[in-house]
């Protein structure tokens, strides 16, 4: 497994950088001439300057997949104990499991926080209480079933740019147009194999798909708008937290009173902090992901923010030490690494 480089060749993105990747959070699949239009800059140095942090692996613009399309259960929330000195050596084998989609480093009692999403041909029943806990070195496990997102990582917004220039943007922002698609097996095997694709580039275009699949630009443009317009495929973009100013990954879960809880959720997802959110089970049922500009803003959260919620009895926060996994993109260190390619399944016939 590649390791963290020094510090001191630790990437920066520079004001033109960051205006880009906070224009690719409002619309990550905007055409580049837009895009430079927008941040009033040449189109040559938009497109050099994106293609730049795609090459650096600083950034990636990949899609989301519909969770109900891709899973077997809903997700779980997993909090690992190793035992002393083998956090390194389970995370090794935890990153083997193509089910587990976000693991953060965390400074609490449980040193491993993980996102799991049993994909359709696992047994999540087996994942929790097979696979993962015979992990050589984990000491225990607490599991917690997510049951309803409230904010997902693609609505998160990195809010550097004006009112004027996000209005703008948002013209050209993927929105769901159309009805759902209810089960892979209703899509052609082009609109399967498109799917793919855009799993691993979000923002790839029609010609590159007719190209790459061997058909035509048009009927390639057809497969890509049924797939984002039904929200089967969601772009989405992903960066190192660090590089935005955002260097501390913090888990928060709070217990809410029941009549408090929608209140709470309602609150916390408009919070530019929060980049994740849901309902969980156990004695706290709200559980939320965020980015922090460091230890103050995260006190500063959980004292002001959290404090001033109705209903709120306790809150149980933790650091992150380091982000190892997001939506099935390794890290390393701000860069990003490889991608989980055994995502996207068909369901075995009945």
């Amino acid at each position: 497994m590649p390791r963290h480089s020094s510090r001191a060749a630790r990437p920066a993105l520079d004001e033109v950088d960051l205006d880009v990747v906070a224009a690719l959070h409002v619309a990550p699949r905007v055409p580049i001439a837009a895009l430079a239009d927008v941040l009033d800059i040449p189109t040559s140095t938009a497109a050099r300057r994106l293609a730049r942090m795609q090459d650096e692996r600083l950034l990636q613009v990949v899609g989301r997949f519909a969770w109900e399309l891709i899973t077997s259960s809903n997700p779980f929330e997993l909090w690992i104990t190793s035992a002393p000195g083998r956090s390194r050596a389970v995370l090794s084998e935890l990153l083997r499991i193509p089910d587990v989609q976000f693991v953060l480093h965390t400074s609490g009692p449980a040193d491993l926080y993980v996102n799991l999403f049993p994909l359709l041909g696992s047994d999540h029943e087996q994942l929790l209480t097979e696979t993962i806990p015979s992990i050589p070195g984990i000491r225990a496990t607490d599991s917690r079933m997510i049951l309803e997102p409230a904010k997902v990582g693609q609505s998160w917004r990195f809010r550097r740019l004006d009112a004027e220039r996000t209005a703008a943007l948002e013209g050209h922002a993927t929105v769901t147009t159309g009805p759902p698609v209810r089960d892979l097996r209703d899509l052609s095997d082009l609109e399967f194999r498109t799917m793919r694709l855009l799993g691993t580039n979000g923002r790839i275009t029609a010609a590159e798909v007719g190209r790459t699949l061997g058909v035509s630009a048009s009927t390639a443009a057809r497969a890509i708008r049924l797939l984002v317009g039904s929200g089967a495929v969601s772009p989405r973009v992903e960066v190192q937290p660090e590089l935005l100013g955002f260097p501390l990954n913090a888990i928060v879960t709070i217990d809410v009173r029941p009549r408090d809880v929608r209140g709470a959720l309602d609150a916390l997802a408009a919070h530019p902090n929060v980049r994740l959110l849901s309902t969980v089970t156990g004695s706290a049922p709200v559980s939320l992901a965020g980015v922090f500009e460091g230890p103050g803003a995260l006190a500063t959260f959980v004292r002001d923010d959290l404090g001033a919620l109705p209903g709120v009895r306790s809150v149980q926060s933790v650091a992150g030490l380091r982000l190892e996994r997001r939506y099935w993109i390794d890290r390393e260190g701000p860069r990003l690494g490889g991608q989980v390619q055994d995502v996207l399944r068909l369901p075995h016939s009945s």
